[in-house]
């Protein structure tokens, strides 16, 4: 038996993705939370529709830091996927799928969702 036959054992914490695998990996995660937090943000804004009493305690829930933590995880998962979103769609139609561009877009991509996130959580907290 030859050595190449032999199975290769991945070590996946030592595998060092490039930035746009890390944006991809980062794209579905963000798609999948928000996803699971959708319940969460409809009950929230069904709060500001409704009678007094329920706005108030949608204001005295979301005053709550633990609680706007999480709102601002979800706004950097929102901005995250939307502008991955429209990288991805650049790249199916075939711009950018050089490795230098796909490299930069990434970043670019990575680093304005992040800024957005400290700009808006900031105006927001």
């Amino acid at each position: 038996m030859s050595a190449k036959s032999r199975p290769v054992f991945l070590e996946i914490p030592n595998i060092r993705l490039p930035i746009p695998g890390i944006v991809s990996i980062l794209h579905r995660i963000s798609g999948v939370g928000l996803f699971v937090m959708l319940p969460v943000l409809l009950y929230f804004f069904s709060g500001t529709l409704d009678r007094e009493a329920s706005f108030e305690a949608y204001r005295s829930a979301i005053s709550n830091p633990f609680v706007k933590l999480i709102l601002i995880g979800l706004l950097w998962a929102y901005l995250h996927h939307f502008l991955a979103g429209i990288r991805f769609l650049f790249l199916d139609v075939h711009k950018g799928l050089e490795l230098n561009t796909a490299r930069a877009t990434a970043k670019v991509v990575f680093a304005s969702a992040l800024i957005l996130t400290v700009v808006l959580g900031a105006l927001l907290w």
